[in-house]
């Protein structure tokens, strides 16, 4: 059985961690706050803020606010966990926190939730 994830749905996940970290860091979101954080352009952001409000994913007020719907925050805290928990894990075998944050990233969109669920058991034991 295939895992593996299509690049729409790995970029809805990053567009979706990102807001949530920078909703931990600056209180409120803007589309330019999401295109500055992952250097995209406003275009490209602007189309990935329809989809995912499309989604019900995220809510956009009058003024340009965006917020997580209940539904976006539980997607995008799992993605956050998944991200953690892998550069944890890569950083404790050794591997640089550089690679391990960017090997993290791509890794938590493809590892199924079995495996996940078997490494968080393994590098969270003491």
């Amino acid at each position: 059985m295939s895992y593996i994830r299509h690049k729409s749905e790995e970029s809805m996940e990053d567009y979706l961690e990102t807001i949530l970290l920078l909703q931990k860091k600056n209180g409120n979101v803007r589309s330019i706050d999401i295109a500055n954080e992952l250097s995209y352009t406003k275009a490209s952001v602007s189309v990935a803020m329809k989809s995912l409000r499309n989604k019900d994913f995220i809510t956009v007020t009058n003024t340009g606010y965006i917020a997580l719907t209940d539904s976006g925050l539980k997607k995008a805290e799992n993605i956050l966990e998944r991200h953690t928990l892998l550069a944890n894990c890569l950083i404790k075998l050794g591997v640089s926190e550089k690679v391990a944050m960017e090997d993290a990233c791509r890794m938590e969109h493809d590892i199924s939730e079995e495996t996940f669920e078997a490494l968080k058991n393994h590098c969270l034991k003491k």
